[in-house]
């Protein structure tokens, strides 16, 4: 866009109405985007100043001072008629110098948490590094074995993967995000997992998982279970050591799927992972449950 088309658009709007900033627009541009000192002074001095830091971090991108101006100019019209950057980057972007361990991304998602003691804390460890930095960050914890399986190594039934989203959560409440925002996590759980009425029912004891959004992570294959009112399987994968413990050929005991590692677990040619059935719920008895939590408590 030319400047004189940006002159002529500037024209244009100053003869409509400029709706100002309610108090309540206000308050929560104060406490949670300006820019501010550790004593509390505040940098930008007013909501225009905030777009001109993003603006100027935005176009800094930029290799010449040419193309710095130009696209300077073009982010703070832009900014100065409604667009609304993510959070981080309004709160982040041109601040380094007062807080040089924030990001401006605001969703991350985490890696494959594996099912081991290592695994889930060396997660937790960049969980917390990373809600440090004001982002919010996902993870998929239907890696993690049911409750009441067996740990070869500690020689212990496990207390499932429930418990150790608690450990998540608590951590999450405790790391104060940049700018003194809690911090924001998305948990995702598969429908096959044989603890997933656990957690569909988390939400409903007082106090649990407020830190988290959670998302059940529904395929296909249960959705045609779910209109053809059969049957579903809770399934796991067989861990290389229970090899001589199970039929891996019988269809009554094992399914071959998807996973999202292949470590540590029995796998075929074509990549599907060997999975274990706990047993088997009516699906449209699981589905009946999904919609009765998302009605009272909106999740999963």
């Amino acid at each position: 866009m030319s400047t004189v088309r940006l002159e002529a658009v500037n024209n244009n709007q100053a003869a409509g109405t400029l709706v100002p900033m309610q108090p309540a627009s206000q308050d929560i541009w104060d406490k949670k985007y300006r820019l501010k000192t550790k004593q509390g002074d505040a940098l930008d001095a007013d909501i225009d100043g905030t777009y001109q830091r993003v603006a100027r971090a935005l176009a800094d991108a930029e290799p010449t001072a040419e193309k710095r101006a130009y696209w300077h100019e073009r982010f703070v019209w832009a900014l100065r008629r409604g667009a609304i950057p993510a959070g981080r980057i309004t709160s982040n972007a041109g601040a380094q110098e007062h807080k040089p361990a924030t990001s401006t991304i605001n969703c991350t998602v985490s890696g494959t948490i594996e099912d081991s003691m290592d695994g889930i804390l060396d997660k937790v460890h960049e969980a917390g590094l990373t809600l440090k930095a004001g982002c919010g960050i996902g993870y998929e914890f239907s890696t993690l074995r049911p409750r009441g399986a067996f740990v070869a190594g500690a020689g212990a039934y496990t207390s499932g993967p429930m418990s150790f989203m608690d450990i998540y959560d608590k951590m999450c409440f405790t790391v104060s995000s940049a700018g003194g925002r809690r911090g924001a996590q998305m948990g995702t759980f598969d429908v096959s997992h044989p603890d997933v009425k656990d957690f569909i029912r988390a939400k409903r004891e007082d106090g649990r998982l407020r830190q988290f959004n959670l998302s059940l992570l529904i395929t296909d294959g249960f959705m045609d279970a779910v209109a053809n009112d059969g049957d579903w399987p809770l399934v796991f994968p067989v861990n290389a050591k229970e090899r001589g413990e199970i039929d891996l050929d019988a269809a009554t005991e094992v399914v071959w799927r998807e996973w999202p590692t292949h470590k540590n677990y029995i796998s075929r040619d074509d990549g599907l992972v060997a999975c274990k059935i706990y047993g088997h719920i009516r699906a449209r008895h699981l589905w009946d449950m999904i919609m009765v939590s998302t009605y009272d408590y909106a999740e999963p």
